[in-house]
């Protein structure tokens, strides 16, 4: 029943990023090491700025307009944006490509030395991922977000100053996986739901 109730309300005390190839399976399992339930098809992105994750779901609906009334009499439904904007902190061969496009295996490593070299691609490349949402609130609420299937659409500037860590901020925007398939999913671990068990 709804009313007031402060142990429905989520902080999201702290959480991960992770991509993988496009629809790659969601995690079910909630275990004692969360790291683990994700399994082999999943890359752990690592350290995200404080600002943790921005998800944004926009809804463009275009009124239908009549002769005989001066508001409109219905709407029709045109698009939906559903995005993840965050910052990473570290520089790798999973960042790196997510940030500028390409692939982890697009580089190069000097024979002889550390010296590792990455091509920018010349122009933009279709790099489509599956990417997981994973925060928790205290030790007994989990929730993880999956989106099957999307692609970087937006990056931030990268500012190289000496006091502050610079960043690579994107947006992440879901693609239709297809028909009949979810958008995106949420998986919790949460106690608040009043939801029957399957039967």
């Amino acid at each position: 029943m709804a009313g007031n109730n402060s142990s429905e309300i989520r902080v999201a005390g702290t959480g991960r990023v992770l991509i993988a190839d496009v629809n790659a399976p969601l995690p079910a399992a909630f275990s004692d090491n969360p790291a683990t339930d994700w399994g082999s098809a999943w890359t752990d992105l690592g350290y995200t700025s404080t600002d943790g994750v921005t998800f944004a779901k926009k809804d463009k609906l275009d009124p239908v307009e009549t002769w005989q009334s001066i508001s409109p009499a219905r709407f029709v439904y045109a698009d939906r944006d559903l995005t993840l904007k965050f910052s990473m902190l570290q520089f790798n061969e999973d960042t790196l490509p997510l940030f500028l496009g390409g692939k982890s295996a697009d580089f190069r490593r000097d024979a002889t030395s550390d010296v590792v070299q990455f091509d920018v691609p010349d122009g933009p490349t279709f790099d489509e991922r599956a990417l997981g949402l994973e925060f928790t609130d205290g030790s007994a609420v989990t929730y993880r977000f999956v989106i099957p299937r999307g692609q970087v659409t937006a990056t931030d500037d990268i500012k190289l100053a000496r006091k502050a860590a610079a960043l690579l901020g994107v947006t992440f925007t879901a693609l239709s996986p297809g028909d009949g398939q979810a958008l995106a999913t949420f998986v919790m671990k949460d106690a608040a739901y009043k939801v029957p068990a399957a039967s």
